[in-house]
């Protein structure tokens, strides 16, 4: 959806202490652009009207947030959203206009994030060829890989079930082991859960919010993203290995 262009959001966000547009410059030192570096630092791809994240923030001083998109307009929300929950200038955010698909040219090995979170982003299931845009792509995962500090998680919801489903395979491919797993985020009862508006809408209209946990193994693949595709038969059988695993380690629901 084509979010109506708002003229007062550039303004607001050049104005904005905890705003960034591009971020090259900063690969591999954004932990020095915080009020308290030494915090964990956590990084959302895809932030929206950032509703949940500004929940998410306010309710963790603790922890220091990069959070991703590339609309000016839903970030300029996003930084309402933000100030009203955090106050004018929380010293543990940093909005970041960027595009995503390249976010390995923003943050490098150095940044060391402990935790992504990758949140309704869009599925691309119209075309086949369409599936390498996906936030959870190999070719983002591989660069994920590179931004994690070892041990490091990718949180990820979704409400459609073919980008859910593919995503475990390539999560799997791609060296992230399932720590949780659910298909019905609100009946398993998991907290903490920040609600974003579209998470609020599609539960309201009874689709059941899939969730999971991937834990980045030690030892990366020797595999080529760029060369990917996801047959048939490479998903049936990374899905029957994963139906497995999670039902003798009890990580699923």
């Amino acid at each position: 959806m084509h979010m109506r262009t708002k003229k007062w959001a550039r303004p607001e966000l050049d104005a904005c202490p905890f705003y960034t547009n591009g971020g090259e410059e900063y690969r591999n030192a954004w932990r020095q652009r915080f009020a308290a570096p030494e915090k964990p630092l956590h990084l959302e791809m895809g932030c929206g009207k950032g509703v949940s994240t500004a929940a998410m923030v306010a309710d963790n001083p603790d922890i220091n947030y990069a959070v991703c998109d590339m609309s000016p307009d839903v970030l300029g929300s996003a930084r309402r959203n933000i100030i009203a929950a955090c106050g004018e200038n929380p010293g543990n955010i940093m909005i970041l206009r960027t595009d995503i698909c390249f976010i390995g040219r923003v943050f490098g090995p150095e940044d060391g994030a402990e935790r992504i979170y990758i949140h309704f982003c869009n599925p691309w299931t119209e075309h086949p060829k369409h599936a390498k845009r996906r936030l959870t792509h190999p070719r983002q995962l591989m660069q994920y890989r590179e931004i994690l500090k070892p041990g490091g998680e990718i949180w990820f919801k979704t409400d459609d079930d073919t980008l859910f489903q593919d995503s475990l395979v390539y999560l799997d491919l791609c060296g992230f082991e399932i720590r949780y797993l659910t298909h019905d985020l609100h009946a398993a009862g998991f907290t903490p859960n920040y609600i974003s508006e579209h998470e609020r809408k599609f539960t309201d209209l009874g689709v059941p919010i899939k969730f999971g946990i991937f834990r980045m193994k030690a030892k990366a693949p020797a595999f080529d993203p760029t060369r990917y595709r996801l047959t048939p038969g490479v998903r049936a059988e990374a899905l029957k290995r994963l139906d497995r695993d999670v039902n003798e380690e009890g990580t699923g629901k």
